[in-house]
C-alpha cells in the first residue's frame, strides 16, 4: 500500500526528501505520492511540504492503529503477532469470542472506543473514544486449567512494567487484578476462559486489559470518578497512547512465555512488592452477598491468592471469583 511505504520511508529521513526521490525509491507516480502524502495528512500525521526540498514528517497522531503501534513494538514470540485495531467496537473481548476459531495463539484486539466494554461480574468498563486503551488478547497456552489461575495477576504485573518503561512511574496493584495509582484505579483486567464441556480442557482464554492513559475527571461518570484516575491525571501530561499500547504487548509476551514454562517465581515476587493491601487492614466483600469482614492481608501464595488473617486470629486464603478487596477507609487505604 503505498501510503504504508511513504511513510515509512518518511520516518527513516532526518530531513526533507523530494517527491521525485519518494517516486524513484518507491517505484511510484509522482500523483501516487502526492495521494499518499494527502491521506496520511488526513489520518492526522504533519507532513512538512516546500517545493524544490520535498516532504518531512514532522508528527504522527495519537492513533491505535497497527502502523503505529508497530512502529513502536518489537518482536514478540506470540502475544501482538496478529494485531487487529478498530476505532469503534462493542468489546475486544467478544470480538474475540467471534473470531477465535480462526485466530491465532496471542492474537490481539485493540480498539480507541468500546460501546460495551465490561470488567469483573459484569460491571460496564467506561470506555470513551480518544482517551484509553481497550486491548484483548486471545491465549492457547496448552496447560490444564488449574494452571492458569496466576493469568489476571501476570497480566497485572505486565501493565505495571509497561507503565514504568513508557513513563517512569510504577503503578502498585491493588488485589487481584487493578494496577493503581496514588490510591486510584489505573487499569481494569477481565479474564474469561473458555473450555470443552465433555473433556474439561481449556479452548481458549481471553485476557482483557483497559488502560485509562488520558481521561480528564469529567470523563468518567459519577460513581466513578472517586475512585478512577488516568496517567494524564496523575503525570500532568499525556503519554502516548500507541507506545503504550506497543511495550504492553512486548511485555503481555513475556509474561505469556513464563505461564507456560511454569517459572513464575520473578512474577509472584514483583506482584507480592507491588500489591498496596499486604500489611494492611481490608475489607472482604463477597461475591454473591453475604457478610462482610475485616481482616489483615498477610501474604499472597503461589497461586496469586491472598492469605488472610481473620479478626479470631485464624488465617484463611481467599480467592478473586469468591471476594473483592478494599481499603478499611476508601478504594485501597
Amino acid at each position: 500500500m503505498s501510503r504504508n511505504t511513504v511513510l515509512a520511508l518518511l520516518r527513516e529521513q532526518e530531513g526533507f526528501c523530494s517527491g521525485q526521490d519518494i517516486s524513484r525509491r518507491l517505484g511510484l507516480s509522482r500523483a501516487a505520492v502526492w495521494k499518499a502524502v494527502d491521506a496520511l495528512r488526513r489520518e492526522g500525521y504533519q507532513i512538512e511540504a516546500y517545493s524544490g526540498r520535498g516532504y518531512r514528517l514532522l508528527s504522527a497522531p495519537d492513533a491505535l492503529s497497527e502502523t503505529e503501534i508497530r512502529n513502536c513494538m518489537g518482536q514478540t514470540a506470540a502475544v501482538g503477532r496478529e494485531l487487529h485495531c478498530f476505532a469503534e467496537i462493542d468489546s475486544t473481548n467478544d470480538y474475540l469470542k467471534r473470531i477465535h476459531a480462526q485466530a491465532s495463539d496471542g492474537a490481539a484486539v485493540i480498539a480507541d472506543c468500546q460501546t460495551a466494554g465490561r470488567g469483573r461480574m459484569q460491571r460496564s468498563f467506561q470506555s470513551p473514544k480518544g482517551k484509553g486503551i481497550y486491548l484483548s488478547v486471545l491465549l492457547r497456552p496448552g496447560l490444564p486449567p488449574d494452571r492458569l489461575p496466576p493469568v489476571t495477576a501476570l497480566a497485572g504485573v505486565a501493565v505495571c512494567r509497561a507503565v514504568e518503561r513508557v513513563c517512569g512511574v510504577r503503578p502498585g496493584l491493588k488485589w487481584p487484578n487493578d494496577p493503581v495509582l496514588n490510591g486510584k484505579k489505573l487499569c481494569g483486567i477481565l479474564t474469561e476462559m473458555s473450555l470443552e464441556a465433555e473433556t474439561g480442557r481449556l479452548q481458549s482464554l481471553i485476557l482483557g486489559i483497559g488502560v485509562n492513559v488520558l481521561q480528564e475527571p469529567e470523563d468518567f461518570t459519577p460513581e466513578v470518578q472517586e475512585i478512577a484516575t488516568s496517567l494524564l491525571q496523575e503525570l500532568g501530561k499525556p503519554v502516548s497512547r500507541p507506545l503504550l499500547a506497543a511495550v504492553l504487548l512486548e511485555e503481555l509476551d513475556t509474561a505469556y512465555a513464563a505461564l507456560r514454562a511454569g517459572n513464575l517465581s520473578a512474577y509472584h515476587a514483583a506482584y507480592c512488592r507491588a500489591c498496596v493491601n499486604l500489611g494492611r487492614t481490608v475489607r472482604l466483600l463477597p461475591a454473591r452477598g453475604g457478610e462482610r469482614e475485616i481482616a489483615e492481608a498477610v501474604a499472597v501464595d503461589e497461586e496469586f491468592a491472598l492469605v488472610v488473617r481473620r479478626q479470631d486470629g485464624s488465617l484463611q486464603t481467599v480467592r478473586s471469583g469468591e471476594v473483592s478487596v478494599r481499603g478499611l477507609w476508601g478504594y485501597t487505604e
